[in-house]
């Protein structure tokens, strides 16, 4: 083997590649591992490409404290380097009196987690604001937004590039070990498969990260946190959208209800739902091909959507669902049990002073994931 690699980032989403810029950024030199053709082709472009305020998650957690700091990075990032994103706003509504409590909880989070701007508002004063919505009770974010996934990440790997990182497409990593110092070799396929030294591993490999870590001989398997693979599907709208903010629903356990988004166009479109997927032998697999996982709509589904979405839009035309894509994200607990955590699991936590595993990174990880790339950086300093 040549000259170690300072630092290894697996994965080129939008948190390996923001993880990747903040460790150029502070004179590390960096390569990225991506096992596809091209980057931020996983998770990070499959989702509503929201920009979470921070209301859902609970005080001192991490996806409250790096969603909050992460939405205030990312819009700094993006005005600065002209990312497309605009500040829609998003109405969170009770359909019925039972629900108001429910927002009335995510108000007092919210604001416990340094959200401003928030305002409960009764039925009148939210239809006021948009028309054809029904609803109770809402509480009003001003804060959430939309942002052009594709372009921030566009955005975070050329200024990963310009502080020296280099990426490899076509790269996946199949395992590895850790040697005595702490820094790892890596097991690395594609058309020219190699072994490669490095003082520093960090694993964002998304749905993929703790089955990766799993093979990866000498990191404790105890800091690898499990994996649950929860698809949702996206509908969207045939026509013009009454809406010109976000429309949640109550959240549910596992998501976030069947909320209407917009696009930067104005189109709207529906999701995600919710179907918890039985994965357990693919999830040992490591290369993204290799998952098994089938990303088609399944239009079945439509009816629920419909039923969902006109308790707070009755006005949802027959017919007016269209399949547009579907994204799995991946959570570190199963169906029934409260909502997990990002896991950011560091040196401190493994022993292993070369490798770092993010685990459990889906909503709000696009919001989040500067935010995330700081951390890292700091936890590799």
């Amino acid at each position: 083997m040549d000259k170690p690699e300072d630092v290894v980032v697996i994965g080129a989403g939008a948190v390996g590649l923001a993880a990747a810029r903040a460790l150029a950024m502070a004179g590390r030199e960096v390569l990225i591992l991506e096992s596809q053709q091209a980057f931020g082709t996983g998770v990070s472009s499959r989702n509503s490409e929201v920009l979470h305020a921070g209301l859902y998650y609970p005080p001192g957690s991490l996806k409250a404290q790096l969603c909050v700091r992460g939405r205030v990075m990312l819009l700094d990032f993006a005005q600065q380097w002209r990312v497309p994103h605009r500040l829609t706003g998003k109405l969170v509504v009770a359909t019925e009196p039972a629900e108001v409590h429910a927002i009335e909880g995510l108000f007092a989070q919210g604001q416990a987690n340094g959200v401003g701007g928030l305002e409960l508002l009764n039925g009148t004063r939210a239809q006021s604001l948009e028309p054809a919505l029904r609803a109770v009770a809402a509480l009003y974010s001003p804060a959430t937004g939309i942002i052009d996934s594709h372009a921030l990440m566009t955005a975070l790997l050329g200024q990963a590039q310009a502080h020296g990182a280099q990426l490899a497409l076509c790269s996946p990593v199949l395992g590895g070990e850790v040697l005595g110092d702490g820094s790892l070799v890596l097991e690395v396929g594609g058309h020219e498969p190699m072994r490669l030294h490095a003082r520093t591993v960090v694993n964002a490999a998304g749905l993929t990260a703790p089955a990766l870590a799993s093979r990866i001989r000498g990191v404790p398997l105890e800091s690898v946190a499990p994996v649950h693979f929860c698809k949702g599907h996206y509908f969207s709208l045939q026509g013009r959208s009454p809406f010109s903010r976000l429309v949640y629903p109550v959240q549910t356990s596992a998501g976030l209800g069947t909320h209407l988004t917009l696009d930067l166009g104005g189109q709207a479109r529906f999701g995600p739902d919710v179907q918890w997927l039985q994965a357990q032998a693919a999830a040992q697999a490591c290369v993204p091909d290799a998952l098994g996982l089938d990303y088609s709509v399944d239009e079945s589904r439509r009816q629920a959507f419909e039923r969902d979405i006109r308790r707070y839009w009755p006005g949802l035309p027959e017919g007016a669902l269209l399949p547009a894509y579907s994204g799995i994200r991946p959570k570190t607990v199963g169906p029934g049990a409260p909502a997990g955590d990002f896991i950011i699991s560091a040196p401190a936590q493994t022993g292993v002073a070369g490798w770092l595993g993010l685990y459990g990174i889906e909503s709000p990880g696009l919001t989040a994931c500067m935010a995330i790339g700081e951390a890292v950086a700091k936890a590799l300093r």
